[in-house]
């Protein structure tokens, strides 16, 4: 069976972003595990929640998922996961994961080490992407210069941040996430015209944002080799 490692952020992961692909994969069949810093249950951004920001359906279904599946519930320490463990690492989106996941040196090795070899992959999605502007290869070097990627774009901050950075709940934005991982040498491409942007690039998989989510998993499943459910 194949397995899922996924990071999720105590600082608040939004809810799409983490849900679509928790329940696509455990519907393929995968064997997943949840991991967040300390080891506590990941905290879901309440705006990824809101009915009049992603609607009533997904709303519901988001908050019944963080609240019943067990695995959310009672994640594992990052420092105890190995990405060998894993034939896949996903490190869903929001803006919280600015705060930890993206600053977490044993993330960053998880991130490292499942692109590393022949045998794992990642997926990052939306603002987790700014991890590949701190993580780098066993060379030193950044382990995104001269790969393409897609992630969330400057132009979707900016209708989110005020005139200082703050995003509504008050807290200053610390990144830009294309701002940063650009200037650690990516091939930027958000495809702002396009409904979803998925980018492949080796063993790196990286999604624009929520609506891309979808379209991410089954990426994700694809490049494993393992059949989409229908």
């Amino acid at each position: 069976m194949a397995s899922a490692l996924f990071v999720v952020s105590e600082h608040g992961y939004w809810g799409e972003e983490c849900i679509e692909p928790l329940t696509t994969l455990t519907d393929a069949g995968l064997d997943i595990t949840v991991a967040t810093p300390t080891g506590e249950p990941p905290v879901l951004d309440e705006r990824s929640v809101d009915p009049e920001e992603v609607g009533e359906e997904l709303s519901e279904h988001v908050r019944e998922v963080h609240e019943t599946d067990e695995r959310l519930n009672d994640p594992i320490p990052l420092a105890q996961a190995d990405a060998a463990d894993y034939d896949t690492v996903v490190f869903p989106g929001g803006h919280g994961a600015e705060w930890d996941i993206t600053q977490d040196t044993h993330a960053r090795e998880l991130l490292r080490e499942s692109v590393a070899g022949d045998d794992g992959k990642a997926l990052v999605v939306c603002h987790t992407v700014g991890i590949l502007a701190f993580t780098r290869n066993s060379d030193g070097e950044f382990l995104v210069d001269g790969r393409s990627v897609t992630g969330f774009p400057n132009a979707w901050e900016e209708g989110i941040v005020d005139e200082n950075d703050l995003l509504p709940d008050g807290r200053k934005l610390p990144y830009w996430v294309e701002d940063e991982v650009k200037a650690a040498g990516a091939d930027w491409d958000a495809e702002l015209d396009a409904d979803t942007s998925v980018t492949v690039d080796g063993d790196l998989i990286t999604a624009r944002g929520p609506p891309s989510s979808a379209d991410a998993a089954r990426t994700l499943l694809e490049e494993l080799g393992i059949e989409t459910p229908a």
